[in-house]
């Protein structure tokens, strides 16, 4: 069987650690890479106040065209933002994300300007609860908190500059045209009980049953068998 190439891209606030519970799942013919984005762990950040072009010019050696994307939360949607920057991947595959973060069933846009007023003030805090936040819709939200807390420790790899950053993509990058028009398949995976995500969402995207926003730490195994499955549909779509 042909190997095919995956690049992991985390959330806002996480780290590219989130990947590590699927290290010991991933079928043979994977090669899966995972990756963090400026100003994460030890990669260099952008300057304040950054555009998607510098983005693109920073991530273009991580991105390559010969692999399939994978993207969670923030990561799915800058990924789909640089559709229209970079060369098409073989496909993309977005976890828990869609066009917009915020919608009318789903995170409203006045809750997420709640959060970023909590993040000015008191940014560590803040980012804690968010941990707390996103491990809710997992079967046993405590315990999904204690792995993001055992990966993460206490606090965000990123400095406040790149997290606020962060929010602001979140709250202003709309991909709704460029996934209209893009130039390679898409697939969209959500957690059933995924608390940030509405539920028109979810009726466009493959269902990741008894998970939540973080299916990776509840149901890594099954989590790596999904991607690896639509990263051979993908690549059999090239041969037909």
């Amino acid at each position: 069987m042909p190997r095919h190439r995956l690049i992991l891209l985390s959330g806002w606030g996480v780290d590219r650690r989130i990947w590590q519970p699927l290290d010991d799942f991933w079928p043979e013919h994977i090669e899966a890479q995972s990756v963090d984005w400026p100003g994460y762990g030890n990669t260099p950040a952008l300057p304040e106040n950054a555009t998607l072009e510098q983005l693109a010019s920073a991530m273009a050696d991580q991105l390559p065209e010969d692999a399939v994307w994978v993207g969670w939360s923030l990561g799915g949607l800058l990924a789909s933002a640089l559709l229209d920057q970079l060369p098409a991947p073989r496909g993309l595959l977005l976890i828990g994300a869609g066009e917009r973060f915020c919608s009318d069933d789903g995170v409203s846009e006045r809750e997420l300007a709640s959060f970023r007023r909590a993040f000015t003030r008191e940014p560590d805090i803040t980012w804690q609860h968010f941990l707390r936040w996103q491990a809710q819709g997992e079967p046993n939200p405590r315990h999904a908190h204690r792995q993001l807390r055992a990966l993460l420790g206490d606090h965000a790899s990123a400095d406040h500059t790149t997290l606020s950053q962060g929010l602001d993509w979140l709250a202003n990058v709309d991909n709704t045209q460029r996934l209209q028009q893009a130039p390679c398949p898409v697939i969209r995976l959500i957690g059933e009980h995924d608390p940030l995500i509405g539920a028109s969402q979810h009726a466009q995207a493959v269902p990741l049953t008894h998970s939540g926003h973080c299916p990776m730490l509840s149901q890594p195994a099954r989590l790596a068998t999904v991607l690896a499955e639509q990263a051979s549909a993908f690549a059999a779509k090239e041969l037909v």
